[in-house]
């Protein structure tokens, strides 16, 4: 049954040739005609720039809604398993979603096949000529978007469903339906940076990592849906945000722009593997820490914003470290976008960072970084469908040359859901299986899951079994690590240890809650709980949990919460080299020469000298000295081949060695450049 909207709109542009094809899809014709491609905005929408002439040299027809379910499914009957999934597009005619670009471009050459006629998807520039419809604005509406176009115009942590229906809203100039909104449709181009001047019939770069969306989708900010934003998707990803709408026209035969440039973290990386010399184990080492988060010169173009955090960093055969951040307005934005930097060899200065991995107008939370210790450096990654940090898929790469290429991104896990916000601390167990932990809940609780890989990232599996059965309760038996952004080790014995922040367990009275400890002797299909030694971990902390290359297990962790109480009743007691005991702040160390039993060694990361330092994200300014350490930040860890330890919180760059964790700090002395009464 047609809708009586879309029934008029067919009687209306029936006159200028509008026509269905075999499977009912109905063309309406577009006209040859120039316009102007882009817009003038800045920060997140930077890439539309420049604004740049465009002819469209030749006539075509485009569907005027998006593919619907039975209009697809005439190609794939099988995809009707995938109605409703989610709660979305159950009928016939609501738009088709959960197709990847490979099977978008598949139903084209089967209706071409079948119909002798040439479909395909539509340019980027097809697509925004068509969208337009000879205007400037915003929206072919003019600068706002009326309501009758919007279905639930907001980040939603929890998919609100809407009906797809295509043809509920009004038709633009060219008779199309749906160009701003309902589901986003994916194009023909690789994403990729805009090139100045003007151009005719251009079809984007020759090569790339992501495929172009366009038109934004229901549950996404009205900003979206504009006629010149753009987005884009890893080719073989899909979600229910996203369809596709096709074109009966040959294809352009203009020639694609060169594949993108080189980032410079990627760049003048040198290939000589690194002569590493053991640092002497008799010498305490406690360098001065560096900062790695710089602000990069604007000239360069580099995607930097006002929040950056949670780091991963490892070390290259080559010498060099790598780290990698996120940098955003707002955690839960699109404008998420992962930057790195590079510490080249001999060098004392962290490179001015540029971008990483993004995939354009998708949250990036959470990044892991791990050098295998034989030429393989991963990289593994968060990827939402829109903003928000909930409905994350998991992405995995490789660089086998210090990082200066990487393979195009996988998806280690292709359903966009909870327990993918993934956590810097993969390792690498004995057997070469690899373990990457993933928050299973966006909020301060809710535990964490852990990724297996036991083929070297190629396929991952997760043991998390039954959702009902963490209880995180002392001696209780659970699916899942107790706490978030938690720190794994593999024990000597083959099981798993870990350590997390939140759903803590209760200490001795006189102490009250502890960090909650989670064993798992089946590789992670069951943990069991216990209190730790140590005090919780709060908002703005995350602890790091590493196995040094001497043997001994590492905590790097905090004292207290800074926000949450004064110092007069919080941090912890350490003893300094004459024997006393005094109460100290902030960031400390915790060895373990048991396996996690006992920690016999517990120290402040300070060397006692006076620092006024930044660190960044929700850590900000802070000082330094005998008695406070950093009070807050996200770490993450990684250990070279010469026993230096380098650890990364939100913004700092510390490196000290076993011998210095070990030595007992001089006694303490008021500082007299301290501004703490």
């Amino acid at each position: 049954m047609i809708r009586p909207l879309l029934f008029l709109s067919l009687i209306a542009h029936s006159v200028f040739g509008q026509s269905a094809n075999s499977v009912g899809i109905q063309l309406v014709p577009i006209p040859a005609g120039t316009f102007y491609m882009g817009s003038e905005r800045d920060g997140e929408d930077a890439d539309e720039q420049p604004i740049h002439r465009v002819t469209i040299s030749k006539p075509f027809r485009m569907a005027a809604t998006e593919v619907t379910n039975a209009q697809y499914e005439a190609f794939d009957p099988a995809h009707k398993t995938l109605r409703g999934k989610m709660g979305f597009s159950k009928a016939d005619d609501e738009a088709v979603v959960f197709v990847t670009y490979d099977q978008a471009v598949a139903f084209c050459t089967w209706l071409t096949r079948k119909e002798g006629k040439p479909y395909r998807l539509p340019t980027e520039a097809e697509w925004e000529y068509a969208c337009r419809a000879r205007t400037l604005s915003d929206f072919s509406t003019g600068n706002r978007l009326p309501a009758v176009y919007q279905k639930s115009q907001k980040t939603d942590r929890d998919p609100v469903v809407v009906s797809l229906q295509v043809g509920q809203s009004p038709a633009n100039a060219f008779g199309l339906y749906d160009m701003h909104g309902n589901v986003e449709e994916w194009c023909s181009d690789w994403y990729g940076p805009y090139r100045a001047g003007e151009q005719t019939d251009p079809v984007g770069r020759v090569s790339g990592l992501y495929r172009v969306t366009r038109g934004g989708s229901h549950g996404t900010p009205i900003r979206y849906l504009r006629s010149a934003n753009r987005l884009a998707m890893i080719p073989n990803d899909n979600s229910w945000l996203v369809g596709f709408r096709i074109i009966q026209a040959d294809a352009p035969v203009s020639s694609p722009l060169p594949p993108n440039p080189v980032p410079a973290v990627m760049q003048r990386v040198v290939q000589k593997p690194a002569s590493w010399q053991p640092v002497a184990s008799t010498k305490p080492i406690f360098l001065d820490p560096i900062r790695y988060v710089r602000k990069p010169d604007c000239a360069g173009g580099v995607p930097y914003f006002s929040h950056n955090h949670c780091p991963a960093i490892t070390w290259c055969p080559n010498g060099d470290l790598l780290v990698a951040w996120f940098s955003t307005d707002e955690e839960s934005g699109r404008e998420m976008t992962i930057l790195a930097s590079r510490l080249r060899s001999g060098n004392q200065v962290w490179d001015e960072p540029s971008e990483f991995f993004k995939v354009p107008d998708r949250n990036m939370t959470g990044t892991s970084l791990l050098h295998d210790g034989n030429g393989t450096i991963y990289h593994l990654n968060g990827l939402e469908t829109d903003g928000d940090w909930q409905n994350l898929a998991m992405t995995v790469r490789e660089s086998h040359d210090n990082g200066a290429t990487w393979s195009a991104p996988r998806l280690a896990d292709p359903e966009h859901t909870k327990r993918n916000q993934v956590i810097a601390g993969l390792i690498q167990t004995r057997e070469g299986w690899l373990v990457q932990p993933g928050d299973a809940d966006p909020g301060p609780t809710g535990g964490t899951a852990i990724h297996i890989s036991k083929d070297k990232g190629k396929t991952w599996n997760n043991p998390y079994t039954d959702p009902q059965k963490p209880r995180f309760r002392n001696g209780a038996m659970g699916g899942l690590i107790a706490g978030i952004h938690a720190g794994v080790v593999q024990l000597k014995d083959g099981s798993l240890m870990a350590l997390g922040r939140k759903d803590d367990l209760p200490g001795p009275d006189s102490i009250g809650p502890r960090m909650p400890m989670s064993v798992s002797t089946d590789m992670g299909k069951t943990w069991t709980y216990q209190a730790s030694d140590f005090p919780p971990v709060w908002s703005g902390q995350r602890l790091v949990l590493y196995r040094l290359n001497e043997g001994p297990l590492l905590l790097i962790s905090f004292t207290h919460h800074p926000d949450e109480a004064s110092d007069a009743t919080n941090g912890m007691l350490f003893t300094d080299a004459s024997g006393k005991t005094s109460r100290r702040y902030g960031m400390y160390a915790a060895l373990s020469y048991d396996e996690g039993k006992t920690w016999p060694v517990k120290k402040l990361l300070t060397d006692g000298k006076y620092r006024y330092l930044n660190g960044g994200a929700w850590t900000g300014a802070f000082e330094m000295d005998a008695t406070h350490a950093e009070p807050k930040g996200y770490l993450a860890i990684t250990q070279t081949p010469d026993n230096l330890i380098h650890l990364v919180s939100s913004s700092q760059h510390y490196r000290f060695n076993l011998t210095w964790l070990k030595q007992l700090p001089a006694a303490s002395q008021p500082s007299i450049n301290s501004t703490r009464k």
